[in-house]
């Protein structure tokens, strides 16, 4: 059997301990090979990010290069029109068809995915990791029309991610981490820059300072 490959997906709009920690935290619970982090380009779920792609996906380099096992994957920054996931397995999927991929996902957008492109494919694509977060989370099956393909496809054992390329949904808990990357932009927007230090890497706050990001009168919803 071969440990699957853990993809999280992101705005990363800046990244923070809480993505690098849920990240980490579940390869190993997971047992996963890898987790790559894959910044949105153009997300098609929420609004423009107040950070240029390209920044966004250089200060997730930067932040992963203290976590072993953690690599930024740059596709969805370089790949034009909207970031959807769909197109992003497919890819992966392409590269190394036999290889087990799990996509790493929130509670919250797991129970939002019938809103997604191509949303049922994605599941013949790569498994589903579902993590809850703070104030989202739902016991049993989800509500319609997720429950038949809940039904179907959870398993509570992690030795199935192994097993197939792609399929399963299984669970996993975390570490609540109540670090909010709208509060960060909020902080930074008021050049509060003490309120942030030690909530994301200290080589991601020099990178988003010395490169004016989220400065007072930009945007910080």
């Amino acid at each position: 059997m071969t440990p699957a490959l853990g993809l999280l997906g992101g705005t990363f709009d800046p990244i923070h301990y809480g993505h690098l920690e849920l990240a980490r935290e579940v390869k190993a619970n997971m047992d996963l090979a890898a987790v790559r982090l894959i910044p949105a380009g153009d997300p098609p779920h929420r609004g423009v990010p107040v950070a240029p792609a390209w920044e966004r996906l250089a200060m997730v380099e930067l932040a992963v290069a203290d976590y072993p096992g953690l690599a930024a994957d740059g596709r969805e920054v370089a790949r034009a029109g909207r970031s959807y996931t769909v197109l992003t397995l497919e890819e992966l999927r392409a590269e190394e068809p036999a290889r087990p991929l799990a996509l790493i996902i929130g509670a919250d957008a797991f129970l939002g995915l019938p809103a997604w492109h191509r949303w049922q494919e994605l599941f013949d694509l790569a498994h589903f990791i579902v993590v809850a977060r703070p104030g989202t989370a739902f016991e049993g099956a989800p509500p319609p029309p997720l429950a038949a393909v809940w039904e179907r496809r959870y398993t509570a054992d992690r030795r199935a991610l192994a097993a197939s390329p792609a399929g399963f949904i299984v669970r996993q808990a975390i570490t609540p981490r109540p670090i909010a990357a709208s509060q960060i932009r909020a902080a930074l927007s008021r050049g509060d820059v003490a309120a942030v230090r030690g909530l994301l890497p200290p080589a991601v706050l020099a990178y988003i300072e010395r490169n004016r990001l989220y400065r007072p009168g930009q945007d910080a919803t």
